[in-house]
């Protein structure tokens, strides 16, 4: 059985789920899980600078704390929000959020490898790139993302 099918909203800059004629659709996975774990807010770690400067770690509501060998769910991009210039450190800070957010599909062996790219589209739009490698050594599948951080 195929997962809903999660597209991402160009204009809104969020990712939804696909609609059909009477239906939601399904299908294009690994689409799908990739977006689910970038744009799902992961909890923050401890001594995360939270943006809104609160106590508000966030964190996907369907994560309870058990360690089931998958880790937490989404990841901390969000913690970019806010960020007033294209800085390395944020390039740097979003490479490791999306690398730490889609480990878990080589840890469970949908893919084997994955290229990130992460780099400064215009002064204020953080562009992701992520070239997903199968496990069979099939043909390689590459999907773009970019959105404002502030």
């Amino acid at each position: 059985m195929s997962d809903i099918k999660i597209v991402w909203d160009v204009a809104n800059a969020r990712g939804d789920w696909a609609l059909i004629p009477g239906d939601i659709a399904t299908g294009d996975d690994l689409e799908t899980a990739l977006l689910f774990s970038l744009f799902s807010d992961r909890e923050a770690a401890p001594d995360d600078e939270i943006p809104d400067g609160s106590t508000d770690r966030r964190g996907w509501w369907g994560d309870d704390g058990v360690d089931d060998g998958t880790g937490p769910t989404g990841s901390r991009l969000w913690l970019l929000s806010r960020r007033t210039s294209p800085t390395n450190k944020t390039l740097t800070d979003a490479y490791d959020y999306v690398v730490e957010a889609i480990q878990w599909l080589i840890d469970s062996g949908v893919v084997a490898s994955f290229d990130v790219i992460t780099q400064w589209v215009k002064s204020d739009m953080l562009g992701i790139s992520i070239t997903a490698y199968p496990p069979s050594g099939g043909a390689a599948q590459t999907f773009n993302w970019a959105w404002s951080i502030n």
